[in-house]
């Protein structure tokens, strides 16, 4: 949908702004033997897996699919089951797609960027093509190579070997940025274009199915904070007396030291029963005890 694709669009641009700020503050090329590859490979791999875990995180068909996961294979048919796992691999497939956004953005643009590229592999390229001394050791060759992302290392005789060696790598980098371009606009046209072909719904049932889904999530959300906020407010009612934002409060209750001491702690989940929880201490407590006690008036002089 639409809104998908402005998201994607976004985190893409957001993306791009990072790397080109990440590349212009903490980027640095060692120019050392052994350690550029390293050096290199760490500035493109690691923030492009970092952008995947967090987009695996921030996506919330994520905690859907992994909550109470057991509870889709528990009963049902084999051909439930069966159905059940196409479901899930193709929700996987959806999660894993947009998640893909970002990282896949990072290493294209920095790809393009051939910063990166050109520190990681530049002790590796052939020296001997360019002019240079054919007679220096492997050790020397690399060791001059090593040095050729930074300039001012570079002797006088090699400088124009060096230029050319750069040339060559930020051509291969450049290149290597837009087939992976190429190569992820392709595949996300063809998986757009193979669900349309599987999909049992025409097209303009698609839409409103995808309209549907919408307006009953937005419904669903509006529906779940006033049910919770009722059912907590017969628990609040229940300790204090009364509720916030009542008029005319004419009593309130006084908790005693064992009920404040009965809700407070830590609590997350507790299972009643096989179908219900009790969801904090206070709703626990709510539930189990009498509300017997001291209560004030409020029209009272203390």
């Amino acid at each position: 949908g639409k809104e998908v694709v402005i998201a994607n669009a976004i985190i893409a641009i957001l993306t791009i702004g990072g790397q080109q700020l990440f590349s212009f503050f903490t980027f640095s090329c060692p120019c050392h033997v052994g350690q550029n590859l390293f050096y290199g490979l760490a500035f493109l791999g690691v923030p492009a897996l970092i952008l995947l875990i967090v987009g695996y995180a921030l996506n919330n068909q994520t905690w859907r699919l992994v909550t109470g996961r057991r509870s889709h294979f528990e009963k049902g048919t084999t051909s439930n089951r069966l159905l059940n796992c196409k479901l899930i691999c193709f929700v996987l497939c959806s999660i894993t797609g947009r998640a893909l956004v970002a990282p896949v953005t990072w290493l294209a643009v920095t790809l393009i960027n051939g910063s990166y590229y050109v520190c990681a592999v530049s002790e590796y390229v052939p020296l001997y093509y360019y002019g240079a001394n054919p007679n220096v050791t492997d050790s020397e060759r690399r060791r001059i190579l090593a040095t050729f992302p930074c300039s001012q290392l570079v002797p006088p005789e090699m400088t124009r070997a060096r230029d050319e060696v750069i040339l060559l790598l930020h051509y291969q980098s450049h290149v290597a940025g837009w087939l992976l371009i190429a190569v992820v606009v392709i595949t996300v046209f063809l998986s757009y274009c193979l669900a349309s072909c599987f999909s049992p719904l025409s097209f303009l049932h698609f839409r409103y199915w995808s309209s549907y889904v919408h307006n009953e999530q937005v419904l669903f959300d509006e529906a779940t904070e006033q049910h919770s906020r009722l059912y907590a407010m017969q628990h609040v009612r229940k300790f204090f007396g009364f509720v916030p934002g009542s008029e005319n409060v004419k009593e309130i209750r006084i908790p005693s030291l064992r009920e404040w001491q009965a809700i407070s702690g830590l609590a997350f989940l507790k299972q009643v029963d096989e179908e219900h929880y009790d969801y904090s201490l206070l709703h626990d407590w709510a539930l189990n005890e009498c509300a017997n006690g001291k209560y004030l008036k409020t029209d009272e002089d203390p």
